[in-house]
């Protein structure tokens, strides 16, 4: 085989359809677009609309909402948190945050804070700083000689002034 012998399989590049060149090409004149009219114009075209039917985004009900001062919560198990220490990303001895967290590589992002979880076993003794646990997760770390520091959480942005 030569490098001027390698080609792609055939039919995986397909040449794009230039409409618009003539009747004869089978897409010419109107170019697939039908008749005038808005719909054959550019740039413009009725979303949603059914032809005078109750368009399905009207005939639905709307439910619910999204409360825009929700904070958003990294969640870690214990077991994340051992791996990790096993692994010499954490230091035992230190206080583990969210910081320290994501530093470490256990944690992507800390987002609005971090919420500790009770998955797997803790064997260290450490001291954990986070925004939320479980209660099984902080009957783990005080089982295992630590101790669990809840922090206010991060203030939402945008909320009243005090």
């Amino acid at each position: 085989m030569r490098l001027s012998e390698i080609a792609d399989n055939s039919g995986a590049r397909k040449k794009r359809m230039r409409v618009g060149r003539g009747i004869g090409s089978g897409k010419g004149k109107t170019s697939g677009r039908g008749g005038k009219g808005q719909t054959a114009r550019s740039g413009v075209r009725i979303k949603g609309f059914e032809g005078g039917q109750m368009p399905m985004h009207r005939r639905l009900p709307k439910r619910g909402f999204n409360n825009v001062f929700r904070l958003d919560f990294v969640e870690i198990n214990l077991d994340r948190i051992q791996q990790a220490i096993d692994a010499k990303k954490l230091d035992a001895g230190s206080v583990i945050n969210a910081e320290a967290l994501v530093k470490s590589g256990a944690l992507r992002r800390a987002k609005d804070g971090v919420r500790l979880l009770g998955r797997g076993e803790l064997k260290a003794k450490v001291n954990i700083e986070v925004h939320g646990a479980s209660k099984s997760a902080i009957a783990a770390v005080e089982k295992a000689g630590g101790t669990v520091k809840i922090l206010a959480p991060a203030p939402a942005e945008g909320g009243e002034a005090a």
